[in-house]
């Protein structure tokens, strides 16, 4: 999935690390990282890279919850999350009500279209 994403928005020689792990240990990284206590479904962190693009952590827990709150599959949820992640990678953003908010939901739902025809 990764690798379609990453195809598909133009990066087609990079690196980059995917975790997906629990909601324990994704909580701990957003209350150090972000300084919010509470489990998420996706985290990001750049390295400012263009050939080493960096890290996601994704929870496994989040991914199945939210698959059914979604009325989705578990792995079109995984992608969901997969490109969310790669997008803050690249330098997109979602500050409420921004101008780049509706960029990268665009972008993300270009990308997820993609996703859909290798799933």
């Amino acid at each position: 999935m990764a690798e379609t994403a990453l195809k598909g928005l133009g990066y087609k020689d990079c690196e980059l690390s995917v975790v997906v792990t629990d909601n324990a240990a994704i909580k701990e990284l957003n209350r150090k990282h972000r300084g919010m206590n509470k489990p998420t479904d996706v985290l990001s962190f750049p390295m400012g890279d263009d050939y080493l693009l960096g890290d996601i952590v994704i929870s496994e827990e989040k991914v199945s919850s939210q698959a059914k709150e979604f009325g989705v599959t578990e792995d079109e949820e995984l992608g969901r999350l997969l490109v969310h992640g790669i997008l803050h990678l690249i330098g997109y953003d979602h500050v409420p009500g921004g101008r780049q908010a509706k960029e990268m939901k665009a972008k993300e739902e270009e990308m997820l279209g993609v996703l859909r025809e290798k799933i």
